[in-house]
């Protein structure tokens, strides 16, 4: 049966077409209390289209039956788009592939025997949820309604619509209906294509590939469909965007895609070609991977060693204090510059972490913004920004990788944050303008890996001169931002050997201190997570902070200021965020009053920012408790919040005309 909305609308414009549906009539008898089992058994042969499915239940059900045909049909996944039907189908093989029981693993060697075949989508959506049931004895059933072959649908976990219908009328309809969606548009699933095909080196073993081989050219005529965002489809467009621009294009003219065994060749050497690339990209910024349960750590397939010894541990702390005082010898506010550095440090360092947290956050519906996988550090070039991020990576991972600004777009990061795992992604020198193009809406897009449950992608790291502006509050509350202001002139960094001593002496042995110590912490924090009563949520970087200060005290008892516990305040208060605002209201309240106007009266603070774009910037950093707002080039602000939030007595000196 076809389920019609009556909401369902032609998009305007367009003329819609009146085509006849084929509607079952059906009798209501009565409603009958069963288990899956009665509702299949005492059949010999099964046929069935299905689209969200089980591996386990599907192997299960397969045990009842002398022979079984299954369609792996998809709803509104794909439009008849060559990349597409190539991931989709790659995906429900993956699916297919990973089996872990015995019992699952019969169903793999059935197909090798033949008795179980297995088909996949092509080129025309499959709405139908149809099982149909024959024995030797010439009784058939036909099983329909919304259930999908999973455990969900027939063990009563979720609300299902199930209807089943006795004898040869129903039973030859629907196997027509079976028939023509086998025939026309699905690819057979061999056992070779499930031991072996992928979307990578091997496409040329995924299903529809053997069917272009067998009929030497194959007509994909793509549809149209809306896309639903739920899991299955996110990997599969993932997949899809992976070969899309290795594919045939659509035709202009008859808006359909030819494709031969010459384009599969070809297909097949650029994805091989392309992997090389990855490779190579993988081998330059390695995968770090926190197991948390089983609180083991492995870097590039390698289980790191937790238990460093006690020397190395010392060597590098003294290398790391050592490396921060030289920032002693910078012009400016120097020592506010390594309470940042430290600040960013403390974060940087728990960054593998936040995946998995962000994981947990949302598996029990708790807010993601206190764990944030973006960093942002700025200020006046020549401030270490770039050595220092390096050295910190060196401590990590015992290298110091980064893409330049050049490289850097929304698509490209996201890409990479598939590819690389827990070791933060360095962006080097990054623009105002390229900033605002692409840094901005790739910080806002912060639920990468949430549906796919994804625990150890990586944290985005922005190095960035003076240029970079304030950004909207949306994007300061997802982001770690460090703004430093001491920098060193030419000849003197010239001159300077720390940074290339620090980053040739340093190791990894402090670091995996610290790992092996965050990781008997972690499940304290998810629990704390789960609990209800829970009145905010566990400050991971409280955690680290603590233990950070716990190994330096260890081993120097005589430790810098900077080196302190932290918290989520210390990053995101509002006087943290509003920072470079406070100092510009007042630095101008000092030296420049004639440009504030005082109303007692309506209780309101106006600030002559100077120029329109000025003032919205100054804006974007200010809490909502002032209720700032823009006339002009001027700034309008609640006067007794003003005088909190800038710890200003602001005086009447004008008056409004």
């Amino acid at each position: 049966m076809e389920n019609i909305s009556i909401f369902d609308m032609v998009e305007e414009g367009k003329t819609a077409i009146n085509n006849k549906l084929d509607v079952v009539k059906a009798e209501y008898i009565q409603v009958k209390s069963m288990t899956w089992q009665e509702l299949f058994e005492g059949y010999d042969d099964l046929k069935a289209i299905t689209y969200s499915s089980g591996i386990g239940f599907i192997a299960t059900l397969a045990e009842k039956f002398n022979t079984v045909e299954i369609i792996f049909g998809c709803e509104n996944i794909i439009q008849g788009k060559i990349h597409e039907i190539f991931a989709f189908q790659s995906k429900v093989i993956d699916v297919i592939r990973n089996v872990v029981t015995k019992s699952q693993q019969k169903i793999l060697d059935r197909v090798d025997r033949g008795e179980v075949r297995l088909f996949v989508a092509r080129n025309r959506l499959s709405h139908e949820k149809i099982y149909l049931l024959r024995s030797n004895n010439g009784k058939k059933r036909v099983i329909m309604g919304s259930a999908n072959m999973s455990y969900n649908a027939f063990n009563g976990l979720q609300r299902e619509n199930i209807c089943y219908m006795d004898g040869n009328d129903a039973y030859d309809w629907y196997d027509n209906v079976y028939r023509t969606l086998r025939d026309e548009s699905t690819d057979e699933i061999t056992k070779k294509a499930i031991d072996f095909a992928d979307i990578d080196e091997n496409i040329d073993l995924l299903p529809i590939s053997k069917t272009i081989e067998r009929k030497k050219v194959e007509i994909i005529e793509p549809i149209k469909s809306n896309i639903e965002n739920i899991e299955f489809v996110i990997d599969v467009n993932t997949l899809a965007k992976k070969i899309e621009s290795f594919v045939p294009k659509q035709d202009k003219l008859t808006g359909k895609i030819l494709i031969s065994t010459d384009h599969i060749v070809k297909i097949k050497r650029q994805i091989i070609d392309n992997n090389k690339r990855e490779h190579e990209l993988r081998s330059e910024y390695p995968r770090l991977c926190v197991d948390v349960s089983k609180k083991t750590v492995n870097l590039n397939g390698s289980d790191l060693d937790l238990n460093p010894p006690k020397v190395d541990i010392r060597k590098d702390i003294e290398l790391f204090l050592d490396y921060m005082e030289g920032y002693n010898k910078f012009h400016g506010n120097y020592a506010e510059m390594q309470f940042r550095y430290y600040e960013f440090a403390n974060w940087f360092f728990c960054s593998p972490f936040m995946a998995v947290m962000r994981d947990h956050a949302s598996k029990y519906d708790q807010n993601k913004l206190p764990y944030p996988v973006f960093g942002l550090l700025y200020g006046k070039s020549k401030a270490g920004k770039t050595s220092f991020l390096e050295t910190l990576l060196k401590m990590m991972i015992g290298q110091k990788p980064k893409i330049s600004a050049p490289d850097f777009t929304r698509s490209t990061i996201e890409s990479l944050k598939h590819e690389i795992k827990g070791a933060p992604i360095i962006v080097d020198d990054l623009t105002n303008t390229r900033f605002n193009q692409h840094a901005i809406e790739t910080i806002k897009n912060d639920d990468f890996g949430i549906v796919e449950h994804d625990v150890n992608y990586p944290a985005v790291v922005i190095s960035a001169n003076e240029d970079v502006k304030a950004v909207a509050p949306e994007v300061i509350r997802r982001t770690v931002i460090c703004r430093v202001e001491a920098g060193l002139t030419n000849t003197e960094v010239m001159k300077s050997r720390i940074v290339r001593i620090t980053q040739q002496k340093i190791g990894t042995a402090f670091y995996r201190e610290y790992l092996r110590r965050m990781l008997e912490k972690i499940p304290d924090l998810f629990y704390e997570m789960s609990q209800e009563e829970a009145e905010c949520a566990p400050d991971i970087l409280h955690t680290s902070s603590i233990i950070l200060y716990e190994i330096f005290n260890e081993y120097n008892n005589n430790l810098p200021e900077y080196i302190r516990e932290l918290s989520l305040e210390d990053y995101f208060s509002e006087f943290v965020t509003g920072k470079k605002a406070i100092e510009m209201i007042k630095h101008a309240w000092k030296i420049n009053r004639k440009e504030f106007r005082i109303d007692n009266k309506n209780n309101e603070l106006r600030y002559n920012a100077g120029a329109t774009y000025e003032a919205e910037r100054i804006i974007k950093e200010l809490p909502e408790t002032l209720e700032a707002r823009k006339s002009r080039e001027w700034i309008v602000m609640n006067l007794d919040e003003a005088k909190t939030f800038f710890s200003i007595n602001f005086k009447k000196n004008f008056f409004f005309n």
